[in-house]
This record gives structure tokens, C-alpha cells and sequence, in this order.
């Protein structure tokens, strides 16, 4: 690394985190006793089996620092010249849990130690709302709450609902309530579901490495291809991890999605108001969490356009300050750079 990492703007900008996670103490013990009990899915007692229960430095660490909402991120934060993180719940939030009443409990109290710690550091923290979307009415009640009393400034959804799909009619209140409330949409992934994840655990692929990529893009497709965004045309989508490699394929996907319209195979399917490159550029937004490459980086930018694309560290998952550096020195300009880091986040996040 060519210089020293420092908060403050040293470099024409300020460096804002945008999918940062946190945890409480009463949602990982909910999803630690589904894991003991083997009542967990096997996505979820892939990844919280290991994360849960691994006496490994990293592991350690990611499970100390997802429960610290104080001095120890502070710290972090400075040491990797972050200024502000936009937070949410680790995955799989509430989701999985199999008694609705204790979803409930654990979102709306996880909101509420969120924004204690927001409170607390005012120019530092900032908050994704967590709801149980398996709940549709207290969601957008929680959406409200979140919005209006606790100021926060987005929702993050763990993609799949034991299964099921946001563009489900079933969920329609929730897109609903993000667009009136002018909510950015975090879909961010979870273990695959057992009707999709096959034999991705036995292969090694079934979660941050592939597994994740592969089912939240998946849900990302259903939502722009069944008329989400001709409804809600305000509606804000962020995707992570380079938009869940989307860009790169969004040329064969609008090819592929106009011929299937156009051969009447999938009832499902209807006409859309525009094609798929008017949404992503229109209705989606990407970070590069846990992505630290340039090329990726600069194919998001190229395909969705300059105000679209947002840093995020992925914190404490990929805690590597040297990240940082990296991406100080991407081959883009000094205003696509400041974009990335510093004013995009805070036009759609509304810092």
C-alpha cells in the first residue's frame, strides 16, 4: 500500500461503508439453537455451524466484532481510515426463525440497540432497518418506526423468506411501504435454500464464495423481471458484491429475457414498461463488498453508470485495511472516486 490510511478526507473524500453488520447477542442465539436442535436449513447450518461454533481466529474474531457496536468498530473504522458505516443485522436476520412472535421481538429490539449505538456516534454510524419479512404487516409497520422515529435509512432483507420471494404476492405491502417511505432496498444473501442449494455444501460453494451470488442474483432477477419497478418506479435496489456479478452479465440476460417474452413459454413472464438495462440503470444500485477489484469495480460503473456504484468493506466478515488502499488507487477519475466513496451513499442513503 502506497499511504497511509486516515478518516478525515485527507484524500478529497470520505470513505463510507455501506454493508457493514452487526449482531445481537438474542439473534445469534436464536439461530445457534436452531443449529444445535438440527431444526436449521442446510444453508443455514453450513454457514452458522461454522461461524457459530469454529474456535478459529477468524471466526473468533468475526463473532466478537458482529456483537460490538463500540470502541472495538470504532477502532477498526480508524485504523482502515473508514469515516462512517452504514449498518444492518447479519444474515440471515430473523428469517429463518420458525416462530413468527420471536422474529418479531428480535428485529424490533435489534432496531432499537442499533439506534442506541447511532446515538452514541452520530458522525460515524448509521442504520439499515431490520424487519421479519415472513411478518408483511409488522414489517411495514417496523418500516414506519424505522423511518419516522429511529431515522434510519434503508431496510436489509436477507433475501430468500424460508423459500420464498419477495415479487410473492405476499410481500407486495413490503416493496410497497420501501417505495412510499422512500426506503432503499438491501437485498443481501443467506444460505441458499434447501429447494435450490443441491450439493453446493459437499462441493465447498455454497455460500460467500458462490452460494450466495448465485441465489441472490436469483431474486434480484425475479423482482426486475416480473414488474416490480414499472409499480414502484422509485424503488431503490441495492445489491452487494459487485451487484451479484448482474453487470457483467446484463447484455445475454436482456437478450435472453426479450425472447422469452417474445416466445409466450412462461406465463409468469409479462411485457415490461422497458428493458433490463433501463432498471439496472434506473432502479438498481451496486457496492463492491468483498470485492476489491478493480475491473469489477470499473464494469459496475461502466454499465450502471458513475452514481450507482458504493464502497462497502463487508465488515467484520473481510476486514483487510489493505482493501482500502487498493481501492484509494482504482484507475477511475477523482470525481467517479469520490462518488464511490463518499457522495453516492450519502444521496441514497440520505446521510
Amino acid at each position: 500500500m502506497s499511504h497511509e490510511l486516515k478518516t478525515g478526507g485527507d484524500r478529497g473524500y470520505l470513505r463510507i461503508a455501506t454493508e457493514e453488520a452487526f449482531a445481537t447477542h438474542e439473534q445469534l442465539d436464536a439461530i445457534m439453537d436452531l443449529v444445535r436442535s438440527g431444526h436449521a436449513d442446510q444453508g443455514t447450518m453450513s454457514l452458522w455451524g461454522f461461524y457459530g461454533t469454529s474456535p478459529s481466529e477468524r471466526t473468533t474474531f468475526i463473532r466478537e466484532r458482529l456483537l460490538d457496536l463500540g470502541e472495538l468498530r470504532i477502532g477498526a473504522m480508524d485504523a482502515a481510515g473508514i469515516d462512517k458505516a452504514v449498518l444492518a443485522m447479519t444474515s440471515p436476520g430473523v428469517q429463518n426463525l420458525p416462530d413468527d412472535e420471536q422474529a418479531r421481538g428480535i428485529a424490533r429490539r435489534g432496531n432499537d440497540i442499533l439506534k442506541a449505538a447511532c446515538e452514541k456516534y452520530p458522525d460515524r454510524f448509521y442504520g439499515m432497518i431490520a424487519v421479519a419479512p415472513q411478518d408483511p404487516a409488522f414489517s411495514v409497520e417496523e418500516l414506519k418506526r424505522g423511518k419516522e422515529e429511529l431515522g434510519f435509512h434503508g431496510v436489509q432483507i436477507n433475501s430468500h423468506i424460508k423459500g420464498h420471494y419477495l415479487d410473492e404476492e405476499q410481500f407486495e405491502p413490503i416493496l410497497k411501504a420501501c417505495a412510499d417511505l422512500d426506503l432503499p432496498l438491501y437485498i443481501h444473501p443467506q444460505g441458499l435454500p434447501d429447494s435450490m442449494i443441491g450439493d453446493m455444501v459437499g462441493a465447498g460453494l455454497d455460500g460467500a464464495i458462490y452460494g450466495f451470488a448465485v441465489e441472490t442474483s436469483y431474486h434480484a432477477l425475479r423482482l426486475l423481471t416480473t414488474g416490480v419497478f414499472d409499480r414502484y418506479p422509485n424503488l431503490q435496489l441495492m445489491l452487494g458484491h459487485g451487484c451479484e456479478g448482474l453487470p457483467y452479465m446484463l447484455y445475454r440476460l436482456n437478450y435472453m429475457h426479450q425472447a422469452g417474452l417474445r416466445s409466450g413459454r412462461y406465463p409468469r413472464l409479462k411485457p415490461l414498461q422497458h428493458d433490463l438495462f433501463h432498471y439496472m440503470r434506473t432502479n438498481v444500485l451496486a457496492t463492491n463488498s468483498g470485492l476489491p477489484f478493480g475491473p469489477a469495480i470499473k464494469t459496475m460503473i461502466e454499465v450502471m453508470g458513475e452514481d450507482r456504484v458504493m464502497y462497502a468493506m463487508d465488515y467484520p466478515y473481510q476486514y483487510l485495511p489493505e482493501e482500502v488502499g487498493m481501492m484509494d488507487d482504482l484507475d477511475i477519475t477523482d470525481a467517479q472516486k469520490k462518488k464511490f466513496f463518499q457522495t453516492n451513499a450519502e444521496r441514497w442513503f440520505k446521510l
